[in-house]
C-alpha cells in the first residue's frame, strides 16, 4: 500500500480546483479529480496529462453514488465543486441550491461514509454581504444573492455533519482570487476576470464611477497552499478568510494590467454609477497566517506572472477575441 496522502478534488478541473491539484501533485499526492466539466476544463490539467498520481472522473456532486470508490482511502477532500456566478443565481435560484446544497449535503454524506479524515470547504466572502472592513471571521453574514446563500448553506451543512457526525470539516471563505485559468465572469474572476476579457477581446476596460472601488485580490497559488494548510493543521470545525490582507482600488488595478497589456486611446472607459458600487473590500487574515501561511508574491509580480500565462496559453484566450 503506498504511503502518499489520497486526494480528492471535486471541481478539480476549475479554476482553484486545478491550482490545488497542482500543488498535491507537485507534493506527491494521489490526486482524484471529481468534475462533471460544466464549469471546469480538461484543458486546465493538461499539463498533467502523462501523471500517474492523477485520476480523472467525469461524475456530478448531485448524482455520484454515496459509495462510489472515489471516495474510499481519501486523506483530503477538497470541495470546490459548485455553481459560481452571482448574477444567473438570482435568476436560476433553484439551480443553486440544488448544486451548492443539496450537493454539498451529498458530499457531506459520502465523506462521513467512507471515513474522510478531512474535508475543506471553498466558501465565499460574498457571505458577509457589505461588511466593514478589514473583515476578520466574526463579521455579520448578510448573503445578498442566491449564490451567496447556497454557497454559505453548503458550509453550515458541512459544519452541520462535524457536529453530528464527528466529519472533520474546515472550511477557506475567499475573497477575489485571480491567476492563469481565472474566470473571466462570474464570482471568482468578478473585476479582476472581467477586465482581463475585455482586454483579450480588444475592448476597453469599463471603469465604473471613479474606479475608487476596492477588492482584496489574492493569488491562486496562495489560495490553494491555503487550502492544504487547512487540510493538515490539526484543527477542525474552524473557518479562514483568505486574501492577500490589503485592499487594491480597480483605477489602480486598471493601470497595473495596462502597463502590462499595452495602452492605447481607447484603453479605459468610464461609465457613471447606478447602483452605489462605492464599496471597499479587506480582509483581516491573522487567521490564517496562524497555519504558517503568507502571500508568496506581490500583486504586480503576480498580475505578471498572470498576463504571461495568458499570452503563452492562447487556447484559453483566442475565443475571447472572436467575440470582438
Amino acid at each position: 500500500m503506498s504511503n502518499k496522502p489520497v486526494a480528492l478534488v471535486t471541481g478539480g478541473a476549475g479554476f482553484i480546483g486545478s491550482h490545488i491539484v497542482d500543488l498535491l501533485l507537485e507534493q506527491g499526492s494521489e490526486v482524484r479529480v471529481l468534475d462533471n466539466l460544466t464549469g471546469g476544463r480538461l484543458q486546465n490539467l493538461e499539463h498533467h496529462k502523462a501523471n500517474p498520481l492523477l485520476t480523472f472522473h467525469n461524475l456530478d456532486i448531485t448524482t455520484v453514488e454515496l459509495n462510489h470508490p472515489i471516495f474510499s482511502d481519501v486523506d483530503w477532500l477538497f470541495h470546490m465543486a459548485g455553481i459560481g456566478d452571482i448574477v444567473p443565481s438570482i435568476e436560476r435560484p433553484l439551480d443553486y441550491f440544488h448544486t451548492n446544497a443539496l450537493g454539498t449535503a451529498r458530499i457531506a454524506e459520502a465523506a462521513r461514509n467512507a471515513n474522510v479524515k478531512r474535508v475543506v470547504y471553498a466558501a465565499s466572502s460574498s457571505c458577509y454581504g457589505i461588511a466593514a472592513v478589514p473583515t476578520n471571521e466574526l463579521a455579520p453574514i448578510d448573503p445578498q444573492y442566491p449564490y451567496a446563500l447556497t454557497k454559505y448553506i453548503g458550509e453550515q451543512t458541512l459544519f452541520h455533519w462535524h457536529q453530528v457526525y464527528g466529519l472533520p470539516v474546515n472550511s477557506i471563505r475567499i475573497f477575489n482570487a485571480y491567476g492563469p485559468r481565472s474566470r473571466t465572469s462570474g464570482a471568482y474572476g468578478a473585476v479582476f476576470g472581467v477586465f482581463l476579457r475585455q482586454r483579450l477581446a480588444g475592448k476597453p476596460l469599463t471603469v465604473v464611477g471613479d474606479g475608487m472601488q476596492s477588492r482584496d485580490f489574492v493569488y491562486a497559488t496562495d489560495v490553494a497552499r491555503a487550502f492544504v494548510a487547512a487540510a493538515v493543521t490539526d484543527k477542525v470545525g474552524e473557518i479562514y478568510n483568505i486574501g492577500a490582507g490589503n485592499e487594491t482600488a480597480n483605477r489602480v488595478l486598471v493601470d497595473k494590467l495596462l502597463a502590462l497589456l499595452g495602452k492605447d486611446e481607447s484603453s479605459v472607459q468610464y461609465v457613471a454609477d447606478r447602483l452605489g458600487h462605492d464599496r471597499r473590500y479587506s480582509v483581516d487574515i491573522t487567521k490564517i497566517t496562524k497555519l504558517g501561511w503568507k502571500r508568496s508574491r506581490s500583486l504586480d509580480e503576480a498580475l505578471e506572472a498572470t498576463v504571461n500565462w495568458y499570452r503563452d496559453n492562447r487556447w484559453w484566450w483566442e475565443p475571447l477575441k472572436a467575440k470582438k
